[in-house]
């Protein structure tokens, strides 16, 4: 709406629909070698980093344009025929106007690592995810695997009140 480019556009938005299609249990796999070119490891942590970070930049990145589309453009007209520059527009209307919906974003965005990062510990990235997988699916002991699914749904209620909490807080509707 600001200063639009089409082609650059349409490139990023057929990137991000692509990596939005892929599973993420599917991604970590793919991504392996990468992973090892990248960090040396395939396994542990600092590898799930890698595929975490491709999967979640595309899901970022089109939640945060919906929330500046969810701006009225009036208001950016407004401040255009006001004599607001570009870089004004975006740091004194697009970003105050869209924060509420850029927190929830966020709070989404959080939730989703933590479902992805869960998938990590199935191949090894260690946490609650490997515990649960190791444990209860695997070893299938049911109450290790009741209390890491408690456990993972006491942090998404947690993120969630939180994410809730700030997005009213900037609220200035």
């Amino acid at each position: 709406q600001i200063k639009e480019n089409r082609i650059l556009n349409s490139i990023l938005a057929a990137f991000v629909n692509i990596f939005r299609a892929i599973p993420f249990i599917i991604l970590i796999v793919w991504m392996i070698p990468f992973t090892r070119m990248i960090v040396g490891t395939s396994i542990g942590v600092s590898a799930a980093l890698v595929p975490l970070s491709v999967g979640a930049a595309p899901f970022i990145a089109r939640m945060v344009e919906n929330s500046f589309l969810e701006v009225p453009y009036g208001l950016i007209e407004a401040s255009r025929a006001m004599g607001a520059t570009p870089f004004q527009i975006v740091w004194k209307v697009l970003i105050p106007e869209a924060l509420p919906s850029l927190v929830n974003c966020a709070t989404i965005t959080l939730i989703t690592l933590t479902g992805y990062s869960a998938m990590g510990g199935a191949v090894g990235a260690g946490g609650l995810g490997q515990i649960g997988y190791q444990y209860g699916y695997v070893g299938y002991d049911l109450i290790t695997m009741n209390v890491v699914l408690t456990l993972l749904v006491l942090l998404v209620f947690i993120i969630q009140f939180v994410g809730n909490y700030v997005s009213k807080k900037v609220d200035h509707r």
